[in-house]
């Protein structure tokens, strides 16, 4: 299991089709992906896979809404970001408009990276449109790719350049210690979490441009228990533009996420649920990792007799699908229940590994579809033949059967909720798969 996190980040002025390749890279996998429940599709980033490579996108177009004839610091400010975070760039120009300043000033900014740089001259659908990258040599930024990302041309050769920049996925030995990564919008407590655990004050503060600190993963016992904290805490660097501050949290939460196998996603009690938690939640269920909600600032709170049960249920509405996750109350300021929230991390990772004989499966799952079998199809009955947990490193269950095609959403969501009914798996997202036996 690669601890690699690969961000690939397209970059470019407004209008280029920044948000149209956004979508060619990533809408294979999302399309599978979207099917889960309690899954958003976010406009911002996604996950593509190419030869057996995973890795993230992050359009950059999302984030800047500026004019565009002039170079706007917010979007000076994103590309450094972006430089600084991701491991490849996609720089796009439009061959319809041709070379402008915009792009020079963007090349100019560009050429300080160490990182690997594509320069992806889009929108040539056409033999005589593809003549017209030659245009963006001027920019000295190598050979321009011609690519057509509304039709897909192209797209294959660019991705087999993008991917050759990444290690091959290792299959390490299962390691025992779980990655625990604290996560969650700004301002929520997670430095004061951190700092907390790690028993001593770690913050970074520095004026200097471009300066980055990479996600820290350090080695810790606290409360009897030994994980590896992925800690992205406090790595803020000063941003003018708000938008700009989100950006950068959500590449240090991509790179968190993907380093980890349980994520705390932190909460403010005052503020409740709000979109941009459930958004960080979805990252980290599409990412197939372990989710333990901690809600911070309890103490700030006025309790009556139900005040946490309701709190709660507020929460699991919220997630609709994703009501598995386990939801604990604190206060870091207090020091209250911090020990249960690296308790139930750490029973999530376990959770996540858990395997479910198969004679169990088919016979207590097997009596559960034998009272409620799936709906039928065009008259045809569809009957499950076998059930099997797949030998991956998160819980899969496969359904062999006739017609597997014809299985919808909603009767795997009952299979799901059963399956953990009886088994467990608190914390972790499920795969329901139907195969044709």
């Amino acid at each position: 299991m690669s601890k690699n996190a690969n961000i690939v980040a397209i970059v470019g002025r407004p209008n280029v089709g920044k948000s149209t390749l956004f979508n060619r890279l990533v809408e294979r996998r999302d399309a599978i992906m979207d099917n889960e429940s309690g899954v958003t599709r976010d406009r911002h980033y996604g996950q593509a896979e190419w030869t057996g490579k995973k890795f993230t996108v992050v359009d950059t177009g999302g984030y800047v809404v500026g004019s565009e004839d002039t170079f706007e610091e917010a979007i000076r400010e994103q590309v450094e970001i972006a430089i600084d975070e991701a491991s490849v760039l996609l720089f796009v120009v439009d061959v319809n408009t041709g070379l402008t300043d915009l792009d020079r000033d963007f090349a100019q900014l560009l050429r300080r990276s160490q990182k690997p740089i594509y320069l992806v001259a889009n929108k040539a659908d056409s033999s005589e449109k593809v003549m017209h990258a030659v245009e963006f040599y001027e920019l000295g930024m190598g050979d321009p790719m011609a690519i057509a990302s509304a039709s897909g041309f192209g797209t294959g050769d660019l991705l087999d350049e993008v991917v050759s920049n990444f290690p091959e996925e290792e299959e390490e030995e299962e390691e025992e210690i779980p990655r625990i990564s604290v996560i969650g919008r700004p301002n929520v407590g997670k430095s004061s979490l951190t700092n907390l655990l790690l028993n001593k004050e770690r913050s970074i503060v520095t004026d200097i441009a471009g300066t980055t600190r990479d996600a820290v993963d350090a080695r810790y016992k606290a409360f009897g228990k030994e994980f590896i904290l992925t800690d992205t805490a406090g790595l803020r660097r000063k941003t003018k533009a708000k938008d700009n501050v989100e950006f950068y949290s959500d590449l240090r939460t991509i790179k968190a996420i993907e380093r980890s196998d349980v994520c705390v996603v932190v909460l403010d009690a005052t503020r409740g649920i709000e979109s941009q938690d459930l958004s960080i939640i979805n990252l980290a269920i599409k990412n197939k990792k372990g989710v333990v909600i901690m809600v911070n600032k309890w103490d700030l709170i006025e309790k009556e007799t139900n005040t946490a049960r309701d709190f709660e249920k507020k929460i699991q509405e919220r997630l609709g699908g994703a009501s598995y996750i386990p939801i604990i109350t604190t206060s870091v300021l207090e020091k209250q229940r911090i020990s249960k929230i690296i308790d139930k991390a750490i029973e999530v990772f376990e959770n996540r590994k858990m395997k479910v004989m198969t004679s169990a499966l088919n016979e207590i799952i097997g009596r559960e579809i034998d009272r409620r079998p799936p709906p039928a199809h065009r008259g045809h009955h569809i009957k499950v033949k076998y059930i099997t947990q797949l030998p991956i490193h998160t819980p899969v269950f496969a359904f062999f059967s006739n017609y597997p095609r014809h299985v919808k959403g909603p009767y795997k969501s009952f299979l799901e909720n059963k399956i953990r009914e009886h088994f467990g798996f608190e914390g972790v997202p499920m795969g329901i798969v139907f195969k044709e036996k």
